[in-house]
């Protein structure tokens, strides 16, 4: 089953100042979820970001916020983003089946949404790449236990070339100018 760009959204789970910080290679993580983001927006793919309790745990880290384009922010106090009333009836009247998932921590509110997605029919892409905890076990078995009740491991580059399909158009031809080159290590500050 491949990802559709007029069916999928791509969500960013809890990039936040007060938490990065301590996620195991999180600059990594970032770079990996604001380089899709950037491909999303070239594409028409809506971003969507969660924010867990930011009244503690700061809002979206700036550095993030400053790569987006065109984004929704949705806050939340249930680790599970499905939990969320107002989320799941907004995700319900989008056109997309397919959720391409990132973000921390992955063993509670990446794991928790992505079992909440899958519960409710959706399709889930577990972003590998850009989807971490504290301790890199906890993420491993986070994706491992996503992926054994259906969630799909990818990276960004499965996503961004399912995503653009052919390679013979204008919208490849700017996209890959753009960001499909060979991405090296960037001096940004996340947080």
């Amino acid at each position: 089953m491949r990802l559709q760009r007029d069916r999928s959204l791509l969500l960013m789970v809890d990039f936040q100042a007060g938490l990065l910080p301590v996620i195991d290679d999180g600059v990594k993580v970032i770079e990996e979820a604001a380089w899709l983001a950037k491909v999303a927006e070239a594409l028409d793919v809506p971003v969507w970001l969660t924010e867990q309790y930011p009244e503690k745990l700061g809002g979206t880290t700036p550095g993030l916020l400053s790569e987006l384009g065109e984004h929704q922010v949705w806050q939340k106090h249930h680790f599970s983003a499905m939990e969320e009333p107002e989320f799941a009836q907004a995700l319900k009247a989008q056109s997309v089946q397919q959720v391409v998932i990132c973000g921390t921590e992955a063993h509670i509110c990446v794991l928790q949404s992505a079992l909440g997605l899958l519960e409710a029919g959706y399709n889930v892409y577990w972003l590998s790449e850009a989807t971490a905890s504290r301790r890199c076990d906890e993420a491993r078995l986070a994706r491992e236990r996503a992926c054994a009740h259906g969630a799909i491991a990818v990276t960004s580059d499965m996503v961004a070339y399912e995503w653009l399909q052919r390679c013979d158009n204008a919208l490849f031809k700017d996209v890959h100018q753009r960001l499909l080159k060979p991405r090296s290590s960037r001096a940004v500050t996340f947080f």
